[in-house]
């Protein structure tokens, strides 16, 4: 089985996946939050996004290493790591993240600005204190993530979605869309402007991830190791709360 046997509606599934998935287990966090001392479950549940991520997450490793298996791959044949370029692929990926910072700051703290009037309106809604314990079992989100976001959207939905279409910057384009996207539901509020918020902040940074995956592929360890890194940082922020 070949990258083009994966249906059309399988594949689109896929990139729809993991936006559902965060909105899923927030709706089973809510829940079981109206069992303790609660008095606002769904409003509380928001704050917990780092578990609907960590949960979202392992469900996105398990189906891709089901879906691989499908193909008679395993699920590390994606990447395209090479001894011999390994030193040039380090600073390569180094010289991106110089560009790659301020797209994941910029647009950030800009669109929080002009949607709210604030960014501290925005990032309070975002980062909301957790229980100790709660922040340290965070830790595992950024690093289950390194093995589930790049590699769905960009090591399984980007290349087969190219062939679909016949067009590798097309698909380039609808995969960064649906990496933005994802984040209208993590956490799931229902306000449009944070959600164009979520969504716009990560746009940049999705369509040049995508960029750079698709031009160097050997760059895609690499970038695993670093998204973990900075999404690290997101766990140390709520740990300081």
């Amino acid at each position: 089985m070949n990258t083009n046997s994966t249906k059309p509606a399988a594949l689109w599934l896929v990139l729809f996946s993991r936006t559902l998935l965060f909105a899923a287990f927030q709706i089973l966090i809510a829940a079981t939050l109206s069992f303790t001392d609660s008095t606002a479950p769904w409003n509380d549940s928001a704050g917990w996004w780092t578990f609907s991520a960590l949960f979202t997450n392992l469900v996105s490793i398990i189906l891709l290493a089901w879906l691989f298996q499908r193909e008679n791959k395993r699920y590390f044949d994606f990447l395209s790591f090479s001894p011999q370029t390994a030193w040039k692929d380090v600073g390569n990926t180094l010289l991106t993240m110089i560009v790659l910072l301020p797209l994941s700051v910029l647009p950030n703290q800009w669109l929080a600005t002009w949607l709210f009037g604030s960014d501290e309106i925005a990032f309070s809604l975002f980062f909301r204190p957790l229980p100790l314990w709660a922040g340290l079992v965070s830790i595992l989100y950024p690093i289950t993530i390194a093995f589930a976001e790049l590699p769905t959207y960009f090591g399984y939905a980007m290349p087969r979605l190219a062939k679909q279409l016949g067009n590798d910057w097309l698909a380039w384009a609808i995969v960064s869309f649906f990496l933005a996207f994802q984040h209208i539901t993590l956490p799931l509020i229902l306000d449009w402007r944070f959600m164009l918020w979520r969504f716009g902040m990560f746009l940049p940074l999705a369509l040049l991830l995508g960029l750079c995956l698709k031009v160097r592929p050997q760059l895609f360890p690499y970038f695993m190791i670093v998204h973990a890194l900075l999404d690290m940082t997101t766990v140390v922020i709520l740990l300081t709360l």
